[in-house]
């Protein structure tokens, strides 16, 4: 019964994300069914919802065939429960046993899916025995078709399938060290260094490895660690980090010796900081403002603004493919003219010569490249162009300008930032 309930709980999951569009860690959080759960089946019913939406789109033109109506036309616990088979089937490998009688049986449970219990047993009967439609759909099918359409536009198609190919394997965990030492923390968790200042290690149970505790290291991906560090400030230096939470590159520029304002307007991820501030022990040295960056004002000009834009997150989509799924095209939309602005706000920010490191994690030319010429096209700013010996391990996303666009590619997966260095004029 253990594997039904895992099963239903999996179903839940994806109608909170797919119908009523919010995260998998909101759903996660919210799921009565989930919670409901302990131990080993809970690990189950979420690696079954996640395995869905990291494949969704795949998976869908896989089961159609096997319908003879419109898949989306089922209603949301039987559409829910045939994706959670699938997902069993196809990527899990799960016996062909469990994969049909588990989840009819978790639609016996259900009494939003009772109804549709031999329909759901007729589909996945059909589903164990052919998984042609799904392997002959190609990667970039893990996206509706606007996004594909979208990232191809952007990125070129070759741009798009690297990105789209990185979603179809679980993302690793990279480490950035509170002391800078890597390969110190490599040793100590018997992980590997990567782009010379990371460490990617194996497992998901963060809070239970040795030096957590200890704030010894936080989470931040290997690319996500490069605006910090390409800025180059050293102690003294007086710094602002805009749209700070939760706090990676926070930490990267305290851990300088430099003196940090960490900025953000929500509440809720400010309070996230400080808790990653107080556990790395870098709680005296971080001020923390509750603010909408474009109204704030430093009581002095700053020796450098590290500006991580707010986003359509498209670059971190193997981490949250959820994204691909709850968003729409015009939400997408709105991004690029609030970026230029907060870009803008920078500039008087800092003094003459003072850096400006804009980033966002998104490859997208919109919301990269595109704010950066509108805004240097005005004259308040130059660029700094990135050079190969800064980026050990990224130099084949350096750009022709000396901008950064870190694409999927590199021998260790990462995620797809744009990042451009820039000073105001002397």
């Amino acid at each position: 019964m253990s594997g039904a309930r895992s099963r239903l709980a999996a179903a839940e999951l994806l109608i909170i994300v797919l119908d009523e569009r919010r995260t998998l860690d909101e759903a996660l959080a919210t799921s009565d069914a989930y919670a409901a759960l302990e131990g080993s089946d809970r690990g189950f019913a979420r690696a079954m919802a996640s395995a869905v939406v990291r494949q969704l789109g795949r998976i869908d033109a896989g089961i159609v065939p096997f319908l003879d109506r419109p898949l989306d036309t089922a209603t949301p616990p039987a559409r829910a429960l045939l994706r959670v088979g699938a997902a069993q089937s196809w990527i899990m490998e799960t016996p062909d046993h469990a994969v049909v009688g588990e989840t009819v049986a978790a639609s016996k449970l259900w009494p939003r899916a009772q109804h549709a219990t031999g329909f759901i047993n007729a589909v996945l009967r059909k589903v164990v025995t052919n998984r042609e439609a799904f392997d002959a759909a190609p990667p970039l099918a893990v996206w509706p078709e606007w996004l594909q359409l979208d990232m191809i536009e952007g990125l070129g198609y070759n741009g798009a399938l690297a990105m789209a190919e990185a979603q179809l394997v679980q993302a690793p965990l990279h480490l950035t060290p509170k002391d800078g030492d890597a390969a110190k923390l490599a040793a100590q968790l018997s992980g590997d260094v990567v782009a010379a200042h990371s460490v990617q290690v194996e497992g998901t149970a963060v809070e239970e490895m040795p030096g957590y505790e200890a704030g010894e290291w936080w989470v931040q991906d290997a690319a996500a660690a490069l605006p910090a560090r390409l800025m180059g400030m050293k102690a003294g230096d007086r710094v602002a980090d805009i749209c700070a939470a939760p706090g990676g590159k926070t930490m990267q520029l305290a851990a300088t010796g430099a003196h940090v304002t960490a900025i953000d307007r929500s509440k809720p991820r400010l309070k996230r900081l400080k808790q990653n501030m107080w556990r790395t022990g870098f709680h005296d040295s971080v001020e923390t403002v509750l603010a909408d960056a474009s109204h704030w004002t430093p009581g002095e000009p700053l020796d450098g603004v590290l500006l991580d834009a707010p986003c359509s997150a498209l670059g971190t989509l193997r981490r949250h493919p959820e994204g691909a799924w709850i968003k729409l095209q015009q939400d997408l939309e709105r991004f690029p003219s609030f970026q230029e602005r907060l870009l803008r706000t920078a500039i008087d920010m800092v003094k003459p010569n003072g850096v400006v490191m804009y980033c966002v994690c998104s490859p997208m030319p919109r919301e990269g490249l595109d704010v950066v010429e509108r805004v240097l096209a005005d004259g308040g700013l130059v660029r700094d162009p990135v050079r190969a010996e800064e980026v050990p391990g990224f130099v084949g996303s350096l750009t022709e300008v000396g901008d950064l666009v870190t694409l999927p590619g590199n021998a260790f997966g990462h995620d797809a930032f744009y990042i451009s260095r820039l000073r105001r004029k002397a």
